[in-house]
Protein backbone atom coordinates (compact mmCIF):
# COMPACT_ATOMS: atom_id res chain seq x y z
CA UNK A 1 0.00 0.00 0.00
CA UNK A 2 1.43 3.40 -0.99
CA UNK A 3 2.01 6.07 1.50
CA UNK A 4 0.15 9.25 1.62
CA UNK A 5 2.61 12.36 0.34
CA UNK A 6 3.67 15.08 3.13
CA UNK A 7 1.52 18.15 2.39
CA UNK A 8 4.55 19.91 3.52
CA UNK A 9 8.24 18.47 4.26
CA UNK A 10 10.56 20.62 5.78
CA UNK A 11 14.60 20.61 4.95
CA UNK A 12 16.39 21.92 8.51
CA UNK A 13 15.22 21.92 11.86
CA UNK A 14 16.49 25.50 12.87
CA UNK A 15 14.42 28.44 13.44
CA UNK A 16 12.66 28.26 9.66
CA UNK A 17 11.82 24.39 9.96
CA UNK A 18 10.21 24.60 13.69
CA UNK A 19 8.01 27.75 13.09
CA UNK A 20 7.18 26.25 9.97
CA UNK A 21 6.34 22.78 11.46
CA UNK A 22 4.68 24.22 13.86
CA UNK A 23 2.05 26.54 11.95
CA UNK A 24 1.86 24.07 9.28
CA UNK A 25 0.51 21.28 11.98
CA UNK A 26 -1.69 23.57 13.56
CA UNK A 27 -3.44 23.93 9.91
CA UNK A 28 -4.02 20.80 10.21
CA UNK A 29 -1.39 19.56 7.59
CA UNK A 30 0.71 16.08 7.45
CA UNK A 31 4.44 17.43 8.50
CA UNK A 32 7.59 16.04 8.03
CA UNK A 33 10.92 17.82 9.61
CA UNK A 34 14.19 16.59 8.28
CA UNK A 35 17.12 16.72 9.83
CA UNK A 36 20.85 15.38 9.09
CA UNK A 37 22.45 17.27 12.32
CA UNK A 38 20.54 18.42 15.56
CA UNK A 39 17.19 19.73 15.72
CA UNK A 40 17.39 23.70 17.12
CA UNK A 41 19.86 24.57 14.60
CA UNK A 42 23.15 27.30 14.82
CA UNK A 43 20.78 28.77 17.37
CA UNK A 44 20.34 26.80 19.99
CA UNK A 45 23.91 24.61 19.72
CA UNK A 46 26.58 27.37 18.37
CA UNK A 47 24.76 30.64 18.30
CA UNK A 48 22.12 32.73 19.85
CA UNK A 49 21.29 30.80 23.06
CA UNK A 50 25.27 30.09 24.13
CA UNK A 51 26.51 33.54 23.10
CA UNK A 52 23.94 35.60 25.12
CA UNK A 53 24.38 32.92 28.27
CA UNK A 54 28.25 33.89 27.58
CA UNK A 55 27.50 37.72 27.34
CA UNK A 56 25.14 36.89 30.73
CA UNK A 57 27.96 35.71 32.06
CA UNK A 58 30.54 37.80 31.51
CA UNK A 59 28.38 40.85 32.07
CA UNK A 60 28.12 39.19 35.69
CA UNK A 61 31.91 39.51 35.74
CA UNK A 62 32.18 42.92 34.62
CA UNK A 63 29.84 44.51 37.02
CA UNK A 64 31.28 43.22 40.06
CA UNK A 65 34.83 43.89 39.24
CA UNK A 66 32.89 48.26 38.49
CA UNK A 67 31.27 47.79 41.57
CA UNK A 68 32.87 50.69 42.69
CA UNK A 69 31.30 53.15 40.76
CA UNK A 70 27.84 52.75 42.75
CA UNK A 71 29.93 53.01 46.14
CA UNK A 72 29.81 49.32 46.27
CA UNK A 73 33.55 47.46 47.19
CA UNK A 74 34.21 44.00 45.67
CA UNK A 75 37.14 41.53 45.42
CA UNK A 76 37.95 40.87 41.65
CA UNK A 77 36.11 37.93 40.35
CA UNK A 78 37.59 34.14 39.77
CA UNK A 79 36.18 33.21 36.26
CA UNK A 80 36.17 29.00 36.87
CA UNK A 81 35.49 28.51 32.69
CA UNK A 82 34.51 24.56 33.43
CA UNK A 83 31.59 26.06 35.27
CA UNK A 84 30.71 28.69 32.87
CA UNK A 85 30.70 26.32 29.96
CA UNK A 86 28.46 23.84 32.10
CA UNK A 87 26.04 26.93 32.51
CA UNK A 88 25.98 27.35 28.83
CA UNK A 89 25.35 24.05 28.53
CA UNK A 90 22.53 23.87 30.82
CA UNK A 91 20.66 26.77 28.89
CA UNK A 92 20.86 25.28 25.82
CA UNK A 93 19.37 21.86 27.31
CA UNK A 94 16.58 23.86 29.14
CA UNK A 95 15.50 25.55 25.56
CA UNK A 96 16.25 22.57 23.50
CA UNK A 97 13.73 20.21 25.42
CA UNK A 98 10.75 21.45 24.02
CA UNK A 99 11.99 20.76 20.46
CA UNK A 100 13.46 16.97 20.76
CA UNK A 101 12.51 14.75 18.30
CA UNK A 102 9.95 13.14 20.79
CA UNK A 103 8.21 16.35 21.62
CA UNK A 104 7.77 17.37 18.07
CA UNK A 105 6.64 13.86 17.58
CA UNK A 106 4.09 14.46 20.45
CA UNK A 107 2.78 17.81 18.60
CA UNK A 108 2.25 15.93 15.42
CA UNK A 109 5.13 16.40 13.27
CA UNK A 110 6.75 13.45 11.82
CA UNK A 111 10.83 14.05 12.52
CA UNK A 112 13.22 12.36 10.25
CA UNK A 113 16.95 12.53 11.01
CA UNK A 114 19.76 11.68 8.58
CA UNK A 115 21.20 13.40 5.45
CA UNK A 116 18.72 14.53 2.95
CA UNK A 117 18.69 15.16 -1.02
CA UNK A 118 16.48 15.79 -3.53
CA UNK A 119 15.47 12.72 -5.63
CA UNK A 120 13.03 14.34 -7.91
CA UNK A 121 10.65 18.08 -7.01
CA UNK A 122 8.34 15.77 -5.21
CA UNK A 123 10.97 12.71 -3.66
CA UNK A 124 13.21 13.03 -1.27
CA UNK A 125 16.06 10.85 0.57
CA UNK A 126 16.44 10.93 4.28
CA UNK A 127 19.44 8.46 4.64
CA UNK A 128 18.28 5.52 2.85
CA UNK A 129 14.78 6.05 3.22
CA UNK A 130 12.34 7.67 1.11
CA UNK A 131 9.43 10.21 1.37
CA UNK A 132 7.05 11.98 -0.74
CA UNK A 133 5.50 15.77 -0.40
CA UNK A 134 3.57 17.73 -2.31
CA UNK A 135 5.14 20.58 -1.13
CA UNK A 136 9.24 21.11 0.22
CA UNK A 137 10.70 24.13 2.28
CA UNK A 138 14.36 24.00 1.90
CA UNK A 139 15.74 26.19 5.39
CA UNK A 140 19.25 24.34 6.15
CA UNK A 141 20.77 27.88 7.34
CA UNK A 142 24.36 28.62 7.24
CA UNK A 143 27.59 27.54 8.50
CA UNK A 144 30.69 29.86 8.87
CA UNK A 145 32.49 31.62 6.45
CA UNK A 146 36.33 30.90 6.14
CA UNK A 147 37.94 33.56 4.75
CA UNK A 148 41.06 33.74 1.90
CA UNK A 149 43.57 34.19 4.78
CA UNK A 150 47.20 32.77 3.82
CA UNK A 151 48.43 30.24 6.11
CA UNK A 152 44.49 29.88 7.78
CA UNK A 153 44.36 25.84 6.58
CA UNK A 154 47.54 24.92 8.69
CA UNK A 155 46.54 26.35 11.94
CA UNK A 156 44.30 25.20 14.54
CA UNK A 157 41.46 27.81 14.62
CA UNK A 158 37.60 28.45 16.46
CA UNK A 159 34.85 29.37 14.90
CA UNK A 160 31.17 30.52 16.36
CA UNK A 161 30.56 26.33 16.24
CA UNK A 162 33.54 25.12 18.85
CA UNK A 163 34.30 28.76 20.66
CA UNK A 164 31.66 27.87 23.43
CA UNK A 165 32.99 24.71 24.17
CA UNK A 166 36.59 26.06 25.75
CA UNK A 167 37.29 24.60 29.08
CA UNK A 168 39.85 26.70 30.16
CA UNK A 169 40.48 30.90 29.45
CA UNK A 170 42.39 32.14 26.83
CA UNK A 171 45.33 33.82 27.59
CA UNK A 172 44.96 36.21 24.28
CA UNK A 173 42.34 35.97 22.35
CA UNK A 174 42.18 36.93 18.78
CA UNK A 175 39.08 37.51 16.83
CA UNK A 176 39.32 37.94 13.22
CA UNK A 177 36.10 39.98 12.35
CA UNK A 178 34.29 43.06 13.50
CA UNK A 179 30.76 41.87 12.79
CA UNK A 180 28.58 41.02 15.17
CA UNK A 181 29.70 37.68 16.37
CA UNK A 182 33.48 38.65 16.49
CA UNK A 183 32.11 42.20 18.50
CA UNK A 184 29.98 39.88 21.04
CA UNK A 185 32.47 37.17 21.54
CA UNK A 186 35.63 39.55 21.94
CA UNK A 187 33.73 41.52 24.77
CA UNK A 188 32.27 38.47 26.54
CA UNK A 189 36.31 36.71 26.50
CA UNK A 190 37.92 40.28 27.86
CA UNK A 191 35.01 40.94 30.69
CA UNK A 192 36.05 36.92 31.72
CA UNK A 193 39.81 37.81 32.23
CA UNK A 194 40.97 37.04 28.53
CA UNK A 195 43.59 39.38 26.43
CA UNK A 196 41.78 40.16 23.66
CA UNK A 197 42.46 41.69 20.10
CA UNK A 198 40.22 42.69 17.55
CA UNK A 199 41.10 42.59 13.69
CA UNK A 200 38.98 44.30 11.50
CA UNK A 201 38.63 47.81 9.21
CA UNK A 202 35.78 48.63 11.19
CA UNK A 203 33.48 47.46 13.70
CA UNK A 204 29.79 46.64 12.58
CA UNK A 205 30.22 48.08 9.42
CA UNK A 206 26.49 47.93 8.03
CA UNK A 207 25.72 50.51 11.37
CA UNK A 208 25.59 53.88 11.21
CA UNK A 209 29.17 55.40 11.53
CA UNK A 210 28.59 56.86 15.10
CA UNK A 211 27.47 53.63 16.63
CA UNK A 212 30.56 52.19 15.58
CA UNK A 213 32.22 54.69 16.94
CA UNK A 214 30.71 54.54 20.20
CA UNK A 215 31.28 50.56 20.20
CA UNK A 216 35.37 51.15 19.51
CA UNK A 217 35.56 53.38 22.09
CA UNK A 218 34.05 51.38 24.99
CA UNK A 219 35.75 48.06 23.97
CA UNK A 220 39.25 50.23 23.84
CA UNK A 221 38.09 51.44 27.53
CA UNK A 222 37.56 47.91 28.39
CA UNK A 223 41.31 46.82 27.78
CA UNK A 224 40.53 44.92 23.92
CA UNK A 225 42.84 46.35 21.19
CA UNK A 226 41.67 46.66 17.81
CA UNK A 227 43.76 46.74 14.73
CA UNK A 228 42.45 49.08 12.13
CA UNK A 229 42.87 46.76 9.29
CA UNK A 230 41.92 43.06 7.67
CA UNK A 231 44.18 40.06 8.87
CA UNK A 232 46.43 39.07 5.81
CA UNK A 233 47.92 35.91 6.82
CA UNK A 234 48.35 33.30 9.67
CA UNK A 235 51.20 31.19 10.82
CA UNK A 236 52.39 28.98 13.88
CA UNK A 237 54.39 30.36 16.10
CA UNK A 238 55.56 27.79 18.49
CA UNK A 239 52.58 26.69 20.85
CA UNK A 240 50.78 30.12 19.27
CA UNK A 241 49.29 31.24 16.72
CA UNK A 242 50.60 34.46 14.83
CA UNK A 243 48.12 36.81 12.89
CA UNK A 244 49.57 39.65 10.64
CA UNK A 245 48.40 42.63 8.61
CA UNK A 246 49.93 45.00 7.32
CA UNK A 247 51.45 47.21 9.52
CA UNK A 248 50.83 44.70 12.58
CA UNK A 249 51.60 41.16 13.79
CA UNK A 250 49.86 39.58 17.45
CA UNK A 251 50.53 35.88 18.60
CA UNK A 252 47.49 34.41 20.65
CA UNK A 253 46.58 30.57 22.06
CA UNK A 254 42.77 30.90 20.99
CA UNK A 255 42.21 32.16 17.14
CA UNK A 256 38.75 33.05 16.46
CA UNK A 257 37.70 33.38 12.71
CA UNK A 258 34.12 35.27 12.46
CA UNK A 259 34.01 36.51 8.90
CA UNK A 260 30.63 35.99 8.01
CA UNK A 261 28.57 33.23 7.20
CA UNK A 262 27.85 31.35 3.53
CA UNK A 263 24.40 29.13 3.00
CA UNK A 264 24.69 25.50 3.35
CA UNK A 265 23.50 23.68 0.13
CA UNK A 266 26.26 20.67 0.05
CA UNK A 267 24.50 17.52 -0.62
CA UNK A 268 21.22 18.75 -1.27
CA UNK A 269 21.13 17.92 -5.10
CA UNK A 270 18.55 20.84 -5.83
CA UNK A 271 19.58 20.59 -9.83
CA UNK A 272 17.13 16.88 -9.15
CA UNK A 273 14.23 19.52 -8.28
CA UNK A 274 14.96 22.10 -10.47
CA UNK A 275 15.49 24.62 -7.96
CA UNK A 276 18.19 27.12 -9.44
CA UNK A 277 21.02 28.38 -6.63
CA UNK A 278 24.03 30.32 -6.75
CA UNK A 279 26.88 30.54 -3.97
CA UNK A 280 24.98 33.29 -2.43
CA UNK A 281 21.91 31.13 -1.93
CA UNK A 282 18.46 29.59 -3.67
CA UNK A 283 17.21 31.68 -4.93
CA UNK A 284 13.77 33.28 -4.52
CA UNK A 285 10.78 35.64 -5.61
CA UNK A 286 9.20 37.85 -3.17
CA UNK A 287 6.92 35.22 -2.18
CA UNK A 288 9.65 32.49 -1.17
CA UNK A 289 9.06 30.07 -4.07
CA UNK A 290 12.28 29.03 -5.80
CA UNK A 291 12.17 28.12 -9.55
CA UNK A 292 10.48 24.97 -8.59
CA UNK A 293 6.93 25.48 -8.25
CA UNK A 294 6.34 23.91 -5.51
CA UNK A 295 10.08 24.14 -3.77
CA UNK A 296 10.22 26.90 -0.97
CA UNK A 297 13.12 28.09 0.52
CA UNK A 298 13.30 30.63 3.66
CA UNK A 299 16.28 31.56 6.13
CA UNK A 300 19.65 32.12 5.60
CA UNK A 301 20.06 29.31 3.04
CA UNK A 302 18.40 32.12 0.91
CA UNK A 303 21.04 35.03 1.49
CA UNK A 304 20.93 38.37 2.81
CA UNK A 305 20.61 39.40 6.38
CA UNK A 306 20.67 36.40 8.37
CA UNK A 307 19.08 36.58 11.95
CA UNK A 308 17.31 34.03 13.82
CA UNK A 309 13.84 36.10 13.80
CA UNK A 310 14.11 36.81 10.31
CA UNK A 311 13.96 33.17 9.49
CA UNK A 312 11.60 32.51 11.76
CA UNK A 313 9.01 34.94 10.25
CA UNK A 314 10.30 33.71 6.87
CA UNK A 315 9.41 30.52 8.02
CA UNK A 316 5.82 30.98 9.11
CA UNK A 317 5.23 32.88 5.76
CA UNK A 318 6.84 30.15 3.78
CA UNK A 319 4.35 27.90 4.57
CA UNK A 320 1.43 30.13 4.77
CA UNK A 321 2.29 30.36 1.03
CA UNK A 322 2.83 26.53 0.58
CA UNK A 323 -0.44 25.54 2.26
CA UNK A 324 -2.91 28.34 1.45
CA UNK A 325 -4.94 30.25 -1.19
CA UNK A 326 -3.00 33.38 -2.32
CA UNK A 327 0.20 34.47 -1.02
CA UNK A 328 2.17 37.29 1.29
CA UNK A 329 5.77 38.54 1.13
CA UNK A 330 8.27 36.68 2.46
CA UNK A 331 10.05 40.04 3.00
CA UNK A 332 9.72 43.30 5.07
CA UNK A 333 11.52 46.81 5.20
CA UNK A 334 11.01 46.93 8.61
CA UNK A 335 13.83 44.02 10.04
CA UNK A 336 15.45 44.52 13.32
CA UNK A 337 19.18 43.49 14.24
CA UNK A 338 20.85 43.55 17.06
CA UNK A 339 24.09 43.32 18.61
CA UNK A 340 24.08 42.19 21.97
CA UNK A 341 27.40 43.75 23.15
CA UNK A 342 27.21 46.26 25.92
CA UNK A 343 26.08 48.53 25.44
CA UNK A 344 23.58 46.56 22.21
CA UNK A 345 23.53 48.15 19.21
CA UNK A 346 20.00 48.10 17.43
CA UNK A 347 19.34 49.24 14.02
CA UNK A 348 15.61 48.98 11.38
CA UNK A 349 15.59 50.55 8.06
CA UNK A 350 18.05 52.45 6.80
CA UNK A 351 21.05 54.10 7.81
CA UNK A 352 21.03 58.04 7.40
CA UNK A 353 23.88 58.00 4.74
CA UNK A 354 20.63 55.24 2.87
CA UNK A 355 18.33 57.85 3.39
CA UNK A 356 19.65 60.63 2.30
CA UNK A 357 20.82 59.21 -1.08
CA UNK A 358 17.21 57.63 -1.82
CA UNK A 359 15.48 60.49 -0.59
CA UNK A 360 17.46 63.39 -1.51
CA UNK A 361 16.72 66.63 0.74
CA UNK A 362 13.08 64.86 2.00
CA UNK A 363 15.00 63.80 4.90
CA UNK A 364 14.76 64.65 8.84
CA UNK A 365 17.44 63.35 10.93
CA UNK A 366 16.94 63.90 14.72
CA UNK A 367 20.00 61.91 17.09
CA UNK A 368 19.92 62.04 20.99
CA UNK A 369 22.98 61.16 23.08
CA UNK A 370 22.05 58.69 25.59
CA UNK A 371 22.50 61.13 28.30
CA UNK A 372 19.23 62.66 27.62
CA UNK A 373 17.43 59.51 28.22
CA UNK A 374 16.74 59.94 32.11
CA UNK A 375 16.15 55.90 32.75
CA UNK A 376 20.10 55.73 31.12
CA UNK A 377 21.49 58.41 33.68
CA UNK A 378 20.26 56.26 36.81
CA UNK A 379 21.91 53.02 34.90
CA UNK A 380 24.68 55.07 34.63
CA UNK A 381 24.57 54.10 31.01
CA UNK A 382 26.95 57.06 29.49
CA UNK A 383 27.57 55.20 26.15
CA UNK A 384 25.43 55.28 23.33
CA UNK A 385 22.64 57.02 20.87
CA UNK A 386 18.95 57.61 20.05
CA UNK A 387 18.42 58.47 16.16
CA UNK A 388 15.59 58.63 14.19
CA UNK A 389 15.30 59.35 10.33
CA UNK A 390 12.30 60.42 8.63
CA UNK A 391 10.84 61.54 5.79
CA UNK A 392 9.29 65.10 5.98
CA UNK A 393 5.76 63.87 5.95
CA UNK A 394 6.61 61.97 8.90
CA UNK A 395 7.35 58.39 7.89
CA UNK A 396 9.91 56.59 9.46
CA UNK A 397 12.36 55.49 7.23
CA UNK A 398 15.07 54.11 9.85
CA UNK A 399 16.31 54.34 13.42
CA UNK A 400 19.62 53.35 15.37
CA UNK A 401 19.77 52.75 19.31
CA UNK A 402 22.70 52.39 20.63
CA UNK A 403 22.02 51.80 24.76
CA UNK A 404 21.90 48.95 27.27
CA UNK A 405 18.46 47.72 26.31
CA UNK A 406 18.39 49.15 22.57
CA UNK A 407 17.24 45.16 21.51
CA UNK A 408 14.22 46.01 23.96
CA UNK A 409 13.36 49.84 23.14
CA UNK A 410 14.17 49.58 19.07
CA UNK A 411 10.75 47.65 18.97
CA UNK A 412 8.06 50.06 18.87
CA UNK A 413 9.87 51.41 16.07
CA UNK A 414 9.65 48.26 14.23
CA UNK A 415 6.00 48.13 14.58
CA UNK A 416 5.55 51.40 13.59
CA UNK A 417 7.38 51.03 10.28
CA UNK A 418 5.18 47.49 9.51
CA UNK A 419 2.30 48.84 10.11
CA UNK A 420 3.39 52.84 8.43
CA UNK A 421 2.34 54.70 11.93
CA UNK A 422 4.14 57.89 11.41
CA UNK A 423 6.34 59.37 14.49
CA UNK A 424 3.56 61.56 15.53
CA UNK A 425 1.86 58.39 16.34
CA UNK A 426 4.95 56.95 18.48
CA UNK A 427 5.19 60.61 20.02
CA UNK A 428 1.47 60.68 21.18
CA UNK A 429 1.69 57.30 22.65
CA UNK A 430 1.92 57.39 26.55
CA UNK A 431 4.72 55.49 27.56
CA UNK A 432 5.98 54.59 30.95
CA UNK A 433 8.81 56.81 33.34
CA UNK A 434 11.64 56.02 33.56
CA UNK A 435 12.18 53.33 30.52
CA UNK A 436 14.25 53.49 27.76
CA UNK A 437 10.92 53.49 25.29
CA UNK A 438 10.30 57.20 27.02
CA UNK A 439 13.31 58.24 25.22
CA UNK A 440 11.93 57.07 21.78
CA UNK A 441 8.97 58.89 22.43
CA UNK A 442 10.65 61.91 23.79
CA UNK A 443 13.02 61.80 20.34
CA UNK A 444 10.24 61.03 17.76
CA UNK A 445 8.04 64.20 19.38
CA UNK A 446 11.11 66.41 18.58
CA UNK A 447 10.84 65.30 15.09
CA UNK A 448 7.40 65.17 14.63
CA UNK A 449 7.45 69.22 16.25
CA UNK A 450 10.59 69.50 13.65
CA UNK A 451 8.08 68.45 10.74
CA UNK A 452 5.37 70.29 11.94
CA UNK A 453 7.06 73.62 12.13
CA UNK A 454 8.88 73.89 9.18
CA UNK A 455 7.33 75.92 6.16
CA UNK A 456 4.45 78.23 5.60
CA UNK A 457 2.33 75.65 8.30
CA UNK A 458 4.96 76.51 10.61
CA UNK A 459 4.69 79.76 10.38
CA UNK A 460 0.87 79.72 10.72
CA UNK A 461 1.05 77.30 14.04
CA UNK A 462 3.46 79.81 15.44
CA UNK A 463 1.18 83.04 14.72
CA UNK A 464 -2.07 81.00 16.10
CA UNK A 465 0.33 80.01 19.79
CA UNK A 466 0.53 84.36 19.90
CA UNK A 467 -3.37 84.51 19.34
CA UNK A 468 -5.24 85.17 22.85
CA UNK A 469 -8.38 83.81 22.76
Amino acid sequence: MSVKPYDLAIIGAGSVGLIAADFARKLGARVALLERDRIGGDCTWSGCVPSKSLLRVAKAAHEIRTASRFGIRSQAPVVDMLEVREYLRSTIAQIYKGTTPEALQAKGIDVHLGAVRFVDAHTLAVGERRIEAKNVLVATGAGPTIPPIAGLGDVAYCTYRNIFELDALPQHLVVIGGGPVGVEIAQAYQRLGARVTIFAERLLAKEEPEASEILRRVLEREGIEIVPERALSVAQDGSRVSVRSTQHQVACDVLLVATGRTPTLDGLNLEAAGVAYSQRGIHVNDRLRTSAKNVYAAGDVVGGEQFSHLAGWQGFQAARNALLPGGVSGFSRAVPRVTFCDPEVAQVGVTEAEARSSHAKDVIVETWPIEREDRAVCDDDRDGLLKVIATRDGSILGATIVAHRAGEAITELVLAMQHNLKVGAVAGTIHPYPTYSTGVQLLASDVAIDRALRGFAGTLIRAASKITF
